[in-house]
């Protein structure tokens, strides 16, 4: 689970939040030592959460990803979408700012 929330502030005072979650499964394929050892080496798995990445070096040794792959790279886009829908923004009013 990686969850969000959207806090509206008016005036300096928060006057509503909404919160929702969104959900994945990473699916790793077979990998050999060496290959785990010289990912490490590279530094990169230590920089990220969870210690790989979909967008990176560790991209290919993922096999399939069930759910929402937005929340496993940063915020999951679709469920901000929906949150600031509640909130009574749509997401396209965003493009113009």
């Amino acid at each position: 689970y990686t969850g969000h929330y959207v806090y509206v502030v008016e005036g300096g005072c928060c006057t509503d939040i909404v919160a929702g979650y969104s959900t994945a499964t990473v699916n790793f394929g077979q990998f050999t030592r060496e290959e785990v050892e010289a990912y490490v080496a590279t530094g990169e798995p230590l920089k990220v959460a969870g210690g790989f990445t979909i967008d990176g070096l560790g991209g290919p040794f993922i096999d399939s990803i069930e759910g929402d792959p937005h929340g496993i790279v940063g915020i999951s886009l679709p469920l901000l979408r929906q949150l600031l829908a509640q909130v009574g923004v749509s997401w396209v009013q965003l493009w113009d700012k």
